[in-house]
This record gives structure tokens, sequence and C-alpha cells, in this order.
């Protein structure tokens, strides 16, 4: 039963693609949603997913402690910070000290107590390693628009039928170069046998 299972995946794999057995519609999403997310993380604005998350929450947790600083110097209340712990108990426990450490850290900037340099160096390196690592990416999609283009137009322009019109076609070139040479030959030598006869 495993095995038999293992084959259809294999064969759903292999019509995917190949643009085959009505999985093209799949094969066009997973083309078009690789070249749309190449275009908006990589191609125009110069993001990957990591940088963009890492500079908007960069910019936010500046925002964040500039306005609390404002807020200490002139007096007024701090700003309103919503309460990022998870509510839900089955939360698994890993995301949960996650998301708890992640509010904190907020909490800790907006409120302007030590130690919140360390989340903007932690946010700059993420940015600086995200703009770092934008090759990869491109990597990836070239990787992923190649697996799915290449294979589907080998398949279609089926490479054996060009192969043998190329293989006559040096067939006639090779028995035109038979005759010219033959004939370049049989000129040659009744010309030399003229001027022997004449000397």
């Amino acid at each position: 039963m495993d095995r038999r299972r293992q084959h259809h995946a294999g064969e759903f794999g292999r019509d995917v693609v190949l643009w085959r057995r009505g999985r093209a519609e799949l094969s066009a999403l997973l083309l078009a949603a690789a070249v749309a997310s190449w275009i908006l993380f990589h191609g125009a604005s110069g993001y990957t997913a990591v940088s963009l998350a890492a500079d908007v929450l960069l910019l936010l947790l500046a925002v964040l402690y500039a306005w609390s600083r404002a807020a200490r110097l002139l007096g007024r209340p701090a700003p309103p910070i919503p309460d990022l712990q998870p509510a839900a108990d089955e939360l698994a426990a890993l995301i949960h000290s996650c998301l708890a450490d992640l509010a904190s850290a907020f909490r800790r900037v907006a409120q302007g107590q030590p130690g919140s340099g360390q989340v903007f160096l932690c946010l700059a390196a993420a940015a600086l390693l995200g703009r770092l690592a934008r090759d990869l990416p491109t990597l990836c999609y070239a990787v992923v628009v190649g697996a799915l283009t290449i294979p589907a137009v080998y398949e279609r322009l089926s490479m054996e039928r060009y192969m043998r019109m190329a293989s006559l076609n040096m067939y006639r070139y090779e028995v035109l170069y038979q005759s010219l040479s033959l004939t370049c030959y049989l000129s040659t030598r009744d010309y030399l046998i003229e001027l022997l006869k004449e000397a």
C-alpha cells in the first residue's frame, strides 16, 4: 500500500513538472507564485521576506521607543501597547514562550527600559543577514522556474525529431561535399592532363 502511494506521488510530481493530465493549472499557479514572490521580495523592492519583516519590526520598535521617551519627557502617559501574550492555553510551549518573549521585548522597548538596545541590534542583524542572503532566493526561484519550464518545453519540442532533422541535414551536406569534391578532383585531373599533353 505504501509503495502504491509513493508511485502515485511520483506520478503526481511528474505530471506537475511536465504540465500534463490536468495538472497544468497547478503548474501555472506554482510558476506564477514563484515569479510573483521573486518580483515582490527581490526584483522590484530588493527585500527578502526576512529583511522585510525585520525592517518593519525595527521601524515599529523605533517609533514606539521614540514615542515612549517623548511621553516620559513631556510628562504624558506612555503609548498604549496591546498585550501580545497569547490567551489560548492550547498553544504549544515553544510558541507560547516565543510570543511571550516578543511581547515583553515590545513592552520593554516601548516603556524605554534598559536592554532595549539588544532588540534593536538583533533586528538590525536580521535585516543585514537578510540583505546578504539576496542571491539565495534568486537561485531558489531560478531552480523552481527552470524545473517547471525546461522539462515541459523539452517534452513539447520533442528534441529527438530535431536531432533527426539535423542528422538528415548533415547527411545531405556530406553528399553535397562528396559530389563537389569529386567534381573538383575530376576537373583538376583533366586540367593537369591537358597541361601535360601540351608540354
